[in-house]
């Protein structure tokens, strides 16, 4: 198969995100064609393509024996970070070891109107990467957030490190993908982040 071939195999296909890996030759895609989403591992084939590389800004996929690079979808130019000032803490400081918590409070339809709009954005401009400790993963490091979208707006900031939602390890970006569908109907949400190495729990009351 030539090249321009593969490439119009895989002209309908996006990367959405990726999570890259420490381990040479490991990471995670979420690839899309048309309303079809696949979370595919590298080594994986998906939509006739096997995924063969993932960085933080694109992957690399064999179509037919050739190689086909495929830039996130809206990933930006490298740039220095937007300073995004951190939530407010609480007056009283928290047990050593125990989460500072940073509560709000927003409405169902806020949220679900403004993650209409904001998932293309969420999607293609945040990255993430498995965070390890001791050898073990112990969440997703958040290296790029989406400016401006309901991420920041609750806290979220790039560096930080996500282990749980609702009591769920987040230590995979499957893992994180699934917590989807089972938070939909949830009444609160509640993100267990460590910065610089302090936990903090980002609680949203949906109301």
């Amino acid at each position: 198969m030539s090249l321009a071939i593969a490439a119009v195999a895989v002209a309908e296909l996006t990367a959405v995100g990726v999570i890259t890996s420490v381990h040479p030759g490991g990471g995670v895609a979420i690839l899309r064609s048309g309303d079809r989403v696949r979370v595919v591992t590298v080594g994986e084939q998906a939509f006739g393509a096997r995924l063969t590389q993932v960085a933080p800004d694109r992957v690399v996929l064999d179509v037919g024996g050739q190689s086909v690079e495929l830039r996130l979808a809206g990933a930006p130019s490298p740039a220095p970070a937007p300073s995004i000032p951190p939530p407010p803490e609480p007056a009283m400081q928290p047990t050593p070891g125990e989460p500072v918590v940073v509560e709000q409070a927003l409405s169902r339809e806020h949220v679900q109107r403004r993650l209409a709009s904001e998932i293309p954005r969420i999607l293609g401009e945040t990255a993430l990467q498995p965070a390890t400790e001791d050898g073990r993963i112990v969440g997703l490091r958040l290296v790029r957030v989406a400016s401006g979208t309901l991420l920041t707006e609750l806290g979220i900031q790039a560096g930080d490190v996500l282990t749980e939602v609702n009591g769920t390890p987040t230590d995979s970006l499957p893992a994180l993908i699934g917590l989807w569908t089972r938070l939909q109907n949830e009444s609160a949400i509640r993100a267990t982040v460590l910065r610089g190495g302090r936990p903090l729990q980002l609680s949203v009351t949906l109301r």
